[in-house]
């Protein structure tokens, strides 16, 4: 016996349900791999400066990614404005973001404290949602944006204790955390429909033409090739530039732009795991409780 055909309403209800199921695990999976990038910087930085890393990390995206759209002929955006929106976009999520973490970095702050700083987005995505895509944040998304909050600090009190925190490494903490807001933002208002393949390229490659300007006018622009740096920047390419940025730019397009911001808090939490892990570096008991509270907050924003 065969089932009755599905009318367009029944199909397109069915596929909503499909996304809404398979979001949560996308967005675990995009929190796990976002939070292995302070790990690849870290092995990495000894190595070369952060503005050249960074650029030598955008051109190899390129490469990779033009290849996959000339081959899957992938289509490009049409019209210039929709091409400068997707720059701008990838501008503030890769040049902003990046170059101001690991700049702050390379200036003496710990990575738990620039994680810290950084971790504020979700609640500045929230405040600015509302005006700009009628999203109303509810009093008890509030209460999860704070409940994540309160947990990251717990998570990184340790960090903050011993942290070095020098002008010009806040200052630098403070572009990231601005840029991956606007980014997140700008990229749910304007480049929401873009085709991943193409339109990362035109991305990586604004991005890599800012930061090798950069580079070449404050970097001396050596590298040491240690099998090290070669892993850190493997790494960095194929799981960060390509994996979690699609599955961000994905979860952007299907949810609200609080809810996707308020898995930035679990980063800080899942870094601290993995710093445990590939590191050393010990795990308090605060810092454990902290975990917790943070993973409950973002579980109420996104419930």
């Amino acid at each position: 016996m065969t089932s009755p055909p599905q009318t367009p309403a029944l199909a397109s209800a069915a596929q909503n349900v499909q996304v809404r199921r398979s979001t949560p695990g996308i967005g675990l999976l995009f929190v796990l791999l976002w939070s292995t990038g302070f790990i690849g910087a870290k092995l990495g930085l000894p190595y070369a400066e952060p503005l050249t890393f960074l650029a030598l990390r955008m051109g190899l995206v390129v490469a990779l990614l033009l290849v996959v759209a000339i081959v899957a002929r992938a289509p490009w955006p049409h019209g210039a404005r929709a091409w400068v929106h997707i720059a701008v976009a990838g501008l503030l999520v890769q040049c902003g973001y990046l170059g101001g973490v690991f700049s702050a970095i390379q200036h003496g702050m710990s990575a738990g404290v620039v994680a810290l700083i950084v971790g504020l987005q979700p609640i500045l995505t929230a405040v600015a949602a509302a005006p700009l895509f009628g999203e109303r944040t509810t009093a008890r998304q509030w209460t999860g944006l704070v409940l994540g909050l309160i947990g990251v600090t717990m998570v990184l009190s340790n960090s903050l204790n011993r942290g070095t925190i020098s002008a010009p490494s806040l200052v630098l903490a403070f572009i990231a955390l601005i840029s991956i807001t606007a980014g997140t933002l700008y990229q749910k208002r304007f480049g929401a429909t873009m085709d991943f393949r193409t339109g990362a390229v035109i991305q990586y490659a604004a991005t890599g033409t800012v930061l090798l300007v950069l580079a070449a006018l404050t970097e001396s622009m050596r590298v040491e090739w240690s099998r090290q740096f070669l892993f850190a920047l493997a790494w960095l390419v194929l799981v960060l530039s390509v994996g979690a940025i699609s599955l961000l730019y994905f979860l952007i397009k299907r949810g609200k732009a609080t809810q996707v911001s308020s898995l930035f808090y679990l980063t800080p939490p899942v870094t601290a795991v993995l710093a445990f892990l590939f590191f050393g570096e010990t795990l308090t008991p605060t810092a454990l409780a902290g975990m917790v509270i943070a993973v409950i907050g973002v579980a109420i924003v996104n419930r």
